[in-house]
């Protein structure tokens, strides 16, 4: 049994990441902290990129990849189970943190249990409480003794509640150049620097795939009808997406004019383009990152969205990160950056439609561009290091505070 001195030399800190994005937040997190506590050690949920760190992963992934309402109802028992023994677990282990990276669903509900079994918890990500419900705040913050967030609106919500919050900048606005390489990217996907280049993203997730990619497939192809010479790019996150897209290309052109389908390279497909047509989500701000005008469509589950709306939850017009990112950072309460077409909006002759109003508007695309880099610099602030050695500060404070803060408490 390891003795109370050799526990605070060799502190353990429990992470617990959903998807692949929360995989990347979480081995960047880790080689920061590794910088400050040397000897610490590293369980609970991650991926490959996180045991590529020394992360010892109690728990697949994959448990914890599900997205809307519809589809963690279908997987409650085993989401139950696997909470269940997994708070279990922290608890016997009683580890120096516990961090929850997204996942809201199921990380708030364990961080909960465990800051009131007197454990110290953080979440890192904070859900989209400007979007949703505000009061949520008060229910996070009796599960976090601190949020850490990536968008800059977000701590003057949690203070209104009382509740401990960090802007520690988004991750991904320290992986884009503020001027984006349109020639190197087309070089490195071994396009033409003279023809228009559409990239095309309709989601990341099996789920997205079975409700949206024949739309977004369908609207490419009217927008390379409207276009003459369009290349239309389309990254795929993981070879479960390559296989379906393959699939919905299959009765396509087998000329040079059919779509590129790519292994992953989703960042060079939307440095490449000129426009993007995508899903609605984290792509959109990589688009913006990459200062990329773009179109924005999403479908939930009919479930989902007659539940969201009969419970009046959105508390925004607007669902495309540019577009909420632009009305925080002052560029106007009604602003609409891009343009979005949702649920029963999200149809190929309408996407096709905004998409070629786009390509066929230079002036409207260089004023985008330029709103984009003014929030680009927002996202970064002006703070120093990168977003994965912020936070891994705000993190540190709590394992180690400075004499007299009760943060922790």
């Amino acid at each position: 049994m390891q003795t109370a001195d050799a526990s605070a030399q060799t502190p353990l800190i429990v992470l617990l990441a959903g998807e692949d994005s929360g995989d990347q937040l979480g081995a960047d997190l880790i080689a920061a902290l590794r910088e400050r506590q040397p000897q610490a050690r590293f369980a609970g949920i991650g991926g490959k990129r996180m045991q590529a760190q020394g992360f010892e992963s109690w728990y697949d992934i994959r448990e914890l990849s599900l997205f809307g309402f519809a589809e963690v109802i279908s997987h409650l028992p085993r989401l139950l189970r696997l909470r269940r023994e997994l708070i279990a677990r922290i608890l016997a282990a009683q580890p120096a943190i516990v961090v929850g990276i997204d996942a809201p669903d199921f990380n708030l509900g364990v961080e909960q249990r465990l800051k009131q079994a007197g454990l110290r918890t953080v979440h890192y990500v904070s859900p989209s409480v400007w979007a949703w419900r505000e009061k949520r705040a008060e229910k996070i913050g009796r599960s976090a003794s601190r949020v850490l967030c990536l968008f800059p609106m977000e701590p003057p919500i949690y203070a209104k509640h009382g509740i401990d919050a960090r802007f520690v900048g988004h991750p991904l606005a320290d992986r884009f150049a503020l001027v984006s390489d349109r020639i190197g990217a087309r070089d490195f996907l071994q396009l033409p620097q003279n023809v228009p280049v559409l990239a095309l993203l309709p989601g990341s997730r099996a789920s997205e795939l079975s409700r949206m990619g024949r739309i977004f497939v369908d609207a490419a192809r009217r927008v390379a009808a409207a276009l003459p010479g369009l290349r239309v790019v389309i990254p795929a996150a993981n070879p479960q997406v390559h296989a379906a897209l393959r699939g919905l290309l299959a009765d396509g052109p087998r000329d040079e004019s059919a779509p590129l389908l790519l292994d992953g390279h989703a960042h060079e497909a939307m440095l490449a383009s000129d426009v993007v047509l995508l899903a609605s989500g984290t792509a959109t701000l990589e688009a913006m990152l990459a200062k990329r005008p773009m179109v924005v469509g999403y479908r939930v589950s009919p479930l989902s969205y007659r539940v969201a709306r009969a419970l009046n939850m959105l508390k925004t017009d607007v669902y495309a990160l540019p577009n909420i990112l632009a009305r925080a950072g002052g560029l106007g309460e009604k602003t609409v950056l891009v343009p979005e077409l949702m649920q029963d909006d999200c149809t190929a002759a309408k996407l096709a439609e905004a998409t070629v109003q786009l390509f066929q508007d230079s002036e409207r695309r260089g004023a985008i561009v330029a709103a984009f880099e003014q929030l680009h610099r927002m996202l970064r602030g002006d703070l120093e290091g990168h977003a994965g050695a912020r936070a891994a500060e705000a993190i540190a404070e709590l394992i180690d505070p400075p004499e007299g803060d009760a943060t922790h408490d």
